[in-house]
């Protein structure tokens, strides 16, 4: 058994990538693929810290919520936000409510809009090369950490980056291209 499973449509996923539509819809056109720019990425190191804790399908369906909150997560934007901002975003139900997380991503934003080189080129420095590990059979071969989302936390943080773990960075590694870890079988890989 690969561990991929036939989707309602007869299409073999990931076994998380059928659960719900919302999944599904991710999974299949979203999830492992390739994501650049400053702003797209930073609204994915947003997003995964965010998640913290939580279920990732509690993100996703507040997505379009978050982006409204947070300027569409344009970097140069969010960076200029200031504690009545902050206040404000503790009172948006459209978003998850956490004062920590919150001015975490106002930060985060400041750190991005300093970086010499941009955000794209600091995250991706750290894509695992294609091709230079097995692609997994079972969602128990995919790793929770690994060598590259470690450096890549560490990196992270000595930029001054917050709630960006190796665990952290190692799905946003995945949901933005860097790894492939659809399963063999999966018809996304």
């Amino acid at each position: 058994m690969t561990g991929a499973v036939p989707g309602t449509d007869g299409l073999l996923r990931c076994g998380w990538g059928d659960s719900t539509d919302d999944y599904r819809v991710y999974h299949d056109t979203e999830w492992g693929r390739p994501v650049h720019g400053d702003d797209a990425l930073f609204e994915r190191v947003a997003l995964e810290a965010f998640q913290s804790g939580l279920s990732w399908i509690t993100i996703l369906r507040r997505r379009e919520g978050f982006r409204a909150a947070f300027a569409g997560f344009e970097i140069a934007r969010v960076a200029e936000f200031d504690e009545a901002d902050a206040e404000r975003l503790l009172q948006d139900p459209g978003i998850i409510r956490n004062r920590a997380k919150i001015a975490a991503t106002i930060a985060n934003a400041r750190v991005a809009r300093e970086l010499d080189g941009g955000l794209d080129a600091l995250i991706w420095q750290f894509a695992v090369e294609p091709g230079s590990r097995p692609a997994p059979r079972t969602l128990a071969d995919v790793p929770a950490v690994t060598p590259e989302s470690t450096a890549l936390a560490k990196e992270l943080k000595k930029r001054g980056f917050r709630f960006v773990g190796p665990t952290t960075a190692y799905a946003l590694m995945q949901a933005c291209g860097l790894v492939n870890d659809h399963l063999i079988d999966c018809h996304a890989r």
